[in-house]
């Protein structure tokens, strides 16, 4: 059996609303706040999904059972995402037992890049050069 797709945007706003156990317009209200921003159909109408609709229950709960404001929950939601960002980032970087050693370097935006070594590096494994531009304060 396949697993649904807990990202596809499939719920209305009064079936997410119902889902969540609020009214559609305290969903309206964290659209226009950013703290679940639906998809949005050609026509404008809101799809909400599963994670979406799990989102809002999280915040209900964070709002009702911990007294935490929505600016709160935005920043809490935030980090949340750039937590989990990060660890699939470190998840990619980990090297894996087909791999061997890997070399990482940085892009011109700054992110972390993988340079795959090749045979050639291979004999010079143990030693790692750091090359650092820029200027210095």
């Amino acid at each position: 059996m396949e697993q649904p797709d807990v990202d596809e945007p499939v719920f209305l706003i009064s079936a997410a609303a119902e889902l969540a156990g609020m009214h559609a317009q305290t969903l309206r209200q964290y659209d226009r706040l950013g703290l679940v921003v639906p998809r949005r159909r050609p026509g404008g109408g809101r799809r909400y999904s599963l994670r979406d609709v799990a989102t809002l229950r999280e915040i209900q709960r964070m709002s009702q059972e911990e007294g935490i404001n929505l600016a709160g929950i935005k920043r809490i939601l935030h980090l949340s995402r750039e937590v989990q960002r990060l660890e699939r980032e470190v998840e990619r970087m980990r090297p894996r037992a087909d791999v061997g050693s890997r070399i990482f370097t940085t892009g011109p935006t700054g992110n972390v890049v993988i340079v795959e070594r090749g045979r050639r590096a291979r004999r010079d494994e143990g030693r790692a050069v750091v090359l650092w531009t820029g200027t210095h304060d």
